[in-house]
């Protein structure tokens, strides 16, 4: 019996989104499953694989551009499959989705999601690591105030990619 593949790409500025998705494809495989973890410029034949996760990296409060060409370009694709979507980005203590102040999903791409329907979006905290970006960005940190630091929670990435697993049933 061959296993369906699962596809785990990403759209990330500094890495840290593409760190969350090598973890998120490391409990996949670990559950099991045959996973293609890939930056999202290369993930462009979506036929090949029975689900898909995609992670999207929130850069000043805004998606990746990437992301929503990605997301516009294989519509009909992703509506028809198992998706699941995950944001990373806030930085902070607290909860990630009250950090965003409820601006998670811009109004310009509720639409898509809501024809996409995917199985569940999630927001993870990420990191702003002032040695990875660049001087202007280090400014307008300072200038915000911005919590700098890494603050990913692996135990909750693995908790939702263990969900994932759990909620992907592959066709017989």
């Amino acid at each position: 019996m061959t296993k369906e593949r699962i596809l785990v790409t990403y759209a990330s500025k500094h890495g840290a989104t593409a760190e969350i998705a090598e973890g998120i494809g490391a409990v996949l495989l670990k559950r099991g499953m045959e996973v293609d973890v890939m930056a999202i410029d290369r993930a462009s034949d979506l036929a090949g694989y029975a689900a898909i996760v995609l992670g999207v990296a929130l850069y000043m409060g805004n998606w990746r551009k990437e992301a929503v060409r990605f997301l516009k370009q294989n519509e009909a694709e992703l509506s028809g499959k198992p998706f699941w979507l995950f944001l990373s980005g806030p930085s902070g203590v607290g909860d990630p989705i009250e950090l965003l102040k409820g601006r998670q999903v811009p109004p310009s791409l509720q639409g898509l999601l809501d024809r996409i329907k995917p199985r569940e979006v999630t927001v993870f905290h990420g990191a702003l690591t002032p040695e990875k970006i660049s001087g202007f960005e280090r400014w307008i940190i300072k200038r915000v105030k911005a919590a700098t630091g890494d603050f990913r929670d692996w135990s909750a990435i693995e908790s939702w990619a263990t969900s994932v697993a759990a909620g992907f049933v592959p066709q017989a």
